[in-house]
Formats: C-alpha cells, sequence, structure tokens
C-alpha cells in the first residue's frame, strides 16, 4: 500500500525500525501524549511535578561554561517567565530562536539561586507558526497531541509521523479489516479495530491524559488484548498440534519405580512428588511432552530430571541433558554416576574439551545405543552427534541457549519425537510464562529439601572488610569452606570498558551476563559472549598501570592469601583457565582441600559444595537480582546455618540499592523474579531476547498483565469452546489473521 510521504529513502529508515508496511506504522502508537488543550499556566507549577508547558522563546543564547557549554532560553507566558537548559546544548544554537512557540515536557525544579523554577533537559518541539498549513495547526495545537518516539532524526520526529499517520488513517476510513470477533468485543468493551486506531493516535476531546499515559483508554486496551489474543491464540494451537504428533508412549513398570527409588538420596519433598507425577503422566502418553521444570535455587530438580530419565531408560530408550557450561554438565554428570553408578546405565560426558579420539568412541557408542545417559554442552548439537533412540531431552538453565540451539537438539534424527523437559532454577514471573513458555506445561518446585536452613544475608560496606575476612576466618577454622566473588578477573581500564560494553548488550548491570551476539552460521551455534570473556580477550593488551577501582577476582586473590588468609588454602577459579584447570580446582575444592575459592561468576550455577557456608559478593552492587539470588544459593545446601554477604563499593545507584534491599529481605526466588522484571523491563529479563520471546508491538508485559490472563483465556476458549455467537466467516478471518501475521513468530518459538 502506498503511504503518501513514505519514498524509497524514507521506507529504508523505517525498515530499520521494523516498519515494513502500513499496518506496522499504524501499530507505532505514541510513547505519551500532551494536553495542548489546557497547557499549564507558569505560576501555577510546583517544584518536583513533571509538566507540559507551552510559551513563546523571550531569550535564547549558549552560555560556555568550563566543564561544557550549556543552552539556555526564557520561556513566557504573560509577565511569567522559566528558565530552560540544555547541557552540551550548542545543537541548539540557531534552531531555538526568540520569538518562537515551543511545547515543553520536563521536570519542574527549583532555582538554587533565585526564587524562580526551571527545566533541566526538557523535551521539547516547536509548535507551527501562524503561517503554516491547516492540518499542522490542526494536529499540533489545541488538542491532546501524540508524541512519537524518533524513527529517524529530526525528518522523522513527532511532526511527520503525526502527519503520515493521520493522513494514512484518513485514507483507509471505512476500509479497515476487523480481526476480532464482534461478539468478544462487545463481552470486553472493547471498540472496533479502526476506531481503536485513531483513538489512540488521536484521541478525542475530553479523553483524560492519565488514562491515556497509562494505556487505560478502551481504544489503547483492545490494541494490547489484540495483540495479547494473536500470541496467546498461537500458542494454543501450537500446543495441541503437539499433541497430535507422534511421540513415546512410555511405560512405567516395577522395575523403573524399583530403579527410581533406589537413587533417592533422601526422602522426596511433596512439591518434587508433584512435580515427578506430573512429568510421568505427560511420558506415558502417545504425544511428546513438552514441560518446564522451574523451582528455586536447591529446591532438587536435578534429582526429579534423573527420576524421569531413569522411567525412559527403563523403557529401552536413551536421554540427554544438555547444560550451557562444562562446569555445570560436568557436575550433573558427577551426580548422575553418584547416583546412579549402582544401576547397569551406561552414562557419558561430551563437552566441547574432550579429545577428538574419545569423541569419536563415544560418537559411535551414542549411535550404536551402547549408552543411555549422555550428559554435555553446546557439542550435543554438532551435526555428526547421533542417538540410537532418544527418548527424553532435558535442557538445564534452558534460557542460557539461544532458541535454534534447543531445537535442533529436540529434532534429530529419530523414530518419534522425543520428550523434552526444559529447567531453570531461575524463577519466571507469571507473565513471562505465559509468553515465552506459554505452549508448555509447567510444574514447579515451590519448596526445599528438608534439613535446608535459612541463608542470613547482609550486606556491608568495602570499609568493613577487615570483620568479613574475620567471619570468613572463623567459618574456616570451624570446619567450613567459603566463596569470594567478583566481577571482573582483572582490574583493568579495558576490562572495564569492556564491562561497560557487555552490560549494555544484555541490557542489565551484570557483568558476567550471558547474550547472544552472533546468529547460527553454515549449521553452528549461535556465538555466546559474556562479560568475563569479553574482559579475557583485552586484558593481555591492557599496561601494568591501567589500573582501576574495581576490585577483581586476581588481584584480590593474591591479596587475600598473602594477607588476611595466609594461613588458609586459597583457590582461584574464573573463565579464562581451561576445562582441565577448572575441574582441578573445583576437585579440590568440593574434597575440603581448599578452605577459601575466590572466583568470577562462573560460580553461579551448577557449583555443589555442602559445606561451604559462607558466600561474599564483593561490588554486589554490580550485578543484578537473579544472579545474586543464584549465587547465594551456593551455600546453604548442607545442615550448618550459612550466609551471604553483599559488600558495596563506594557509589550505589538507586537501583542497586532497590537490589541489595530486596536480597537482604527476601530468599524467595519467585518475589525477587517479580521485581527483576518490574526493575528491567520484559525484554531484558535474563536475555529473553535469545530466548524466544516475541517482539511486541503495543504490550508491555509489566503494565498489561491484567489483559495477558483475559487474553489467554479468551484463546483457550476460541479453540476449545467455540462461541455460537462468532460466525464461521468471523473464525476463518481469525485464522486468516494468525497465519499471516504470526507465522513467522511462532515457527521461531517451535523451539520452546
Amino acid at each position: 500500500m502506498y503511504v503518501r510521504g513514505v519514498g524509497p529513502r524514507v521506507a529504508t529508515l523505517l525498515e530499520a525500525k521494523g516498519i515494513r508496511t502500513a499496518e506496522d506504522l499504524l501499530y507505532h502508537l505514541p510513547f505519551r501524549y500532551e494536553d495542548r488543550q489546557h497547557p499549564r499556566a507558569l505560576d501555577e507549577l510546583k517544584a518536583g511535578e513533571t509538566a507540559s508547558v507551552i510559551g513563546e522563546i523571550r531569550s535564547a543564547g549558549l552560555v560556555r561554561t568550563k566543564r561544557q557549554p550549556i543552552f539556555e532560553i526564557a520561556l513566557g507566558q504573560g509577565a511569567f517567565t522559566i528558565k530552560c537548559m540544555w547541557f552540551n546544548g550548542g545543537y541548539l544554537q540557531g534552531r531555538l530562536r526568540v520569538g518562537q512557540t515551543i511545547a515543553l515536557f520536563g521536570r519542574i525544579e527549583a532555582s538554587r539561586s533565585t526564587r524562580n523554577l526551571k527545566m533541566i533537559q526538557p523535551q521539547f518541539e516547536l509548535l507551527p507558526e501562524a503561517g503554516s498549513d491547516d492540518m499542522t495547526r490542526l494536529l499540533e495545537v489545541g488538542r491532546i497531541t501524540p508524541v512519537y518516539e524518533s524513527l529517524g532524526g529530526a525528518q522523522l520526529a513527532s511532526r511527520w509521523q503525526r502527519k503520515v499517520i493521520f493522513q494514512l488513517l484518513e485514507g483507509i476510513r471505512g476500509n479497515v479489516p476487523e480481526c476480532l470477533p464482534e461478539a468478544m468485543l462487545e463481552r470486553l468493551g472493547f471498540p472496533g479495530r479502526e476506531q481503536a486506531l485513531a483513538e489512540a493516535h488521536f484521541p478525542p476531546e475530553g479523553t483524560a491524559t492519565d488514562a491515556l499515559e497509562a494505556a487505560q483508554t478502551a481504544a489503547q486496551r483492545r490494541l494490547i488484548f489484540e495483540e495479547l489474543f494473536y500470541l496467546e491464540l498461537g500458542l494454543e494451537l501450537k500446543r495441541r498440534r503437539g499433541r497430535e504428533q507422534r511421540g513415546i508412549a512410555f511405560r512405567t513398570t516395577d522395575a523403573a519405580r524399583e530403579a527410581i527409588r533406589a537413587i533417592l538420596p533422601f526422602h522426596p519433598t511433596a512439591a518434587q512428588k508433584r512435580a515427578l507425577g506430573e512429568i510421568v503422566a505427560d511420558m506415558r502418553e502417545a504425544h511428546p511432552m513438552r514441560r518446564l521444570l522451574q523451582g528455586d535455587v536447591g529446591s532438587g530438580k536435578t534429582i526429579v530430571a534423573l527420576q524421569a530419565m531413569v522411567v525412559a531408560m527403563e523403557n529401552g530408550y536413551q536421554t540427554a541433558l544438555m547444560a550451557p557450561t562444562e562446569i555445570l554438565a560436568t557436575q550433573h554428570y558427577l551426580a548422575a554416576r553418584k547416583l546412579l553408578g549402582r544401576q547397569k546405565y551406561r552414562i557419558a560426558l561430551l563437552t566441547g574439551s574432550v579429545d577428538a579420539d574419545a569423541k569419536r568412541v563415544l560418537r559411535r557408542q551414542m549411535e550404536q545405543g551402547e549408552v543411555q545417559l549422555v550428559i554435555g554442552t553446546h557439542a550435543l548439537i554438532e551435526e555428526n552427534v547421533e542417538f540410537a533412540r532418544l527418548g527424553l531431552v532435558v535442557v538445564d538453565e534452558q534460557h542460557r541457549f539461544g532458541v535454534m540451539q534447543r531445537f535442533r537438539l529436540m529434532k534429530k534424527p529419530n523414530e518419534a519425537e522425543p520428550d523434552v523437559l526444559v529447567m531453570t532454577a531461575t524463577p519466571i514471573p507469571r507473565t513471562l510464562a505465559l509468553t515465552l513458555y506459554g505452549d508448555l506445561d509447567t510444574s514447579v518446585l515451590d519448596d526445599l529439601p528438608p534439613g535446608r536452613t535459612p541463608i542470613a544475608t547482609r550486606r556491608m560496606e568495602a570499609e568493613r572488610a577487615g570483620e568479613v575476612w574475620e567471619f570468613v576466618r572463623a567459618q574456616v577454622t570451624s570446619g567450613r569452606q567459603a566463596y569470594i566473588v567478583y566481577p571482573v578477573i582483572e582490574g583493568t581500564k579495558d576490562d572495564q570498558q569492556e564491562l561497560d560494553f557487555a552490560q549494555d548488550e544484555a541490557g542489565e548491570n551484570l557483568p558476567a551476563k550471558t547474550v547472544e551476539v552472533a546468529k547460527p552460521r553454515r549449521g553452528r551455534p549461535a556465538t555466546l559472549f559474556t562479560a568475563e570473556k569479553a574482559a579475557a580477550k583485552v586484558a593481555a593488551k591492557a599496561g601494568p598501570k591501567a589500573r582501576m577501582e574495581l576490585r577483581s577476582a586476581t588481584e584480590m586473590f593474591e591479596q587475600l592469601r598473602a594477607g588476611p588468609f595466609s594461613e588458609l588454602r586459597v583457590g582461584l577459579l574464573h573463565g579464562r583457565l581451561d576445562a582441565d584447570e577448572k575441574e582441578v580446582v573445583m576437585r579440590r575444592f568440593q574434597r575440603g582441600e581448599t578452605d577459601v575459592l575466590v572466583a568470577t561468576t562462573v560460580v553461579e550455577v551448577g557449583v555443589d559444595v555442602p559445606n561451604a557456608t559462607v558466600m561474599v559478593v564483593d561490588h554486589a552492587e554490580r550485578f543484578g537480582l537473579a544472579q545474586l539470588h543464584q549465587l547465594r544459593g551456593r551455600v546453604g545446601r548442607g545442615n550448618a546455618k550459612s550466609y551471604c554477604i553483599l559488600m558495596t563499593g563506594e557509589r550505589v545507584s538507586a537501583e542497586a540499592e532497590q537490589r541489595l534491599e530486596a536480597m537482604v529481605a527476601t530468599q524467595n526466588g519467585f518475589e525477587l523474579a517479580e521485581l527483576d522484571l518490574k526493575m528491567r523491563g520484559p525484554g531484558e529479563f535474563f536475555g529473553t531476547r535469545q530466548a524466544g520471546l516475541p517482539g511486541f508491538r503495543v504490550v508491555n508485559l509489566i503494565r498489561d498483565k491484567e489483559l495477558l490472563e483475559v487474553a489467554k483465556q479468551e484463546a483457550t476458549c476460541f479453540v476449545s469452546a467455540p462461541d455460537p455467537e462468532v460466525t464461521e466467516t468471523e473464525r476463518r478471518r481469525v485464522w486468516e489473521h494468525l497465519k499471516q501475521s504470526w507465522q513467522r513468530r511462532y515457527g521461531l518459538m517451535e523451539a520452546g
């Protein structure tokens, strides 16, 4: 469809922002609204509030200071003025001139030197002059005006978008196809699609601006619901189609029950029994299982997964467990050998560090069915890795894998689709579970195994480090062990730059956040990048004088073993060590040959040392909630009382303060996950971009939780219990819209 004002060059700019069609442009909604019907009077303003004001520029000029140039204007309304300032504002010189009418939006602040008020770095928009065309004045003045995110510099700023979208809506008036059934709209009190789009962009007179800003008008809610409904409809359809695929109907024989009882090291919790019952019930069905097992740190997910694997192996099938790191894969391998060692199963470990000859032998044994349980990393999804009869796939810490990586393991050539169990120790808020894993059944481990004691969590400033080291010494003297975790390996300036880069990529202050930065190429897995690896990459280039304030693992390892812990056995573990070195360090710590382990976040998951009772996280302000919770979960795994000490540096941001307060206040992983989601937003929650979360056009999962629940209910009813008031034509229209608009997204999410 031709859109007036969008030529080839502009179309290219829009495509870079994900806007490829006229419909995409219509669903690019305003991010805020300005009430230009009743602009705020300057004499009504109060310090501390955020406001929109319209006035005339009375003076304008660049003020040069020692630090930076500041552009200042005096905005006037009658006898009143307010000063507005932009730091590094040289670019505004000549653009903002005396006599122009301007709309400003920002925070009102009190001036230190006078009684006057001021605005610092306000957003602004020049209003049309008296000679402007009628349409421009119609859209800019005397109405609630939509404000859009820029789509490509000043040329595609709000004014351009308002004009183009208004013309587009006028051009298609009466021809916007409806994509929701009329009965559904009436039941939910939503307007039609055309009316919703028009009023979301250009609210009618009298619309409450606070409702607009909260996305609570009927027009906005209809568009949000529409997007969520089609998401949930696609997931529900995919779930049902999955049940139609040919899977493996496992039998729970007496031999399988006896084998399960034989491996349990303790009496299972009620939650473990419930979760295993749900998993086994799925495995008995003739269609493939697709289930998510989530539980807090230390809740016993691995035991439940191993029991499910025993059922598959007792039925003559092979099983595979994929973990994101060699350390975690090795931990699972050792745990499986310990628990299943007296059984007849052959267990193997396949990781990137296994030498080529051993890999060839193992691959041949897997292909011939001589190995029943294979535990590994990304090596499991290599093209030359085949199974004889793969019956169950378990993916641990699954959010650390790219979507297509999981998909390749599920789709290994086989007589039938294997059952898939994905696990995570990062509790997932319900809003994300309904979108990211909406096509999976879910089991939750919501209690801890008996004998686990609460972990005492304290926050300490770095100046009190001496007290912390004294406490660690006391714990070691009593026969215990301790972890001390740092955000980087070496404290170089380049380390810091790479750390900041990785944090930007991850979307959060996570110093060792895993993010996917390269797509799969030529059949190879996607490249995984961590801040620790980034630091390692440039550390060799850093000169000896390139130091910074950030305390690092290698520096503190040397300081601690030469000072406070000179009489103790201190080890060092980080991602730059090769696999053999890591294993040696971990084995020593597990056997109690090391008292204190200084490490980076490589110990975040999969490290199980019941004798360790102290976790010290230095520069805790630099870690995210999920990471802090995972690190805390490394202790408290035995019967002795355990402690987590969060040491902070000199500068702690307001958001970091909130994270630290939450860590001290609660150990409930689901409560922390909800807060984490609110603080970071759904697009950044443990890198959900790489885990398969669809990109939304109008939805905000935090804001729109209630509509998500409604959409899921409506989608389920639409598929399973058709409404007699919905015509066959409307049903066909819904399915056609889903096919056209969402096929690419749901095809990708098949790997969920």
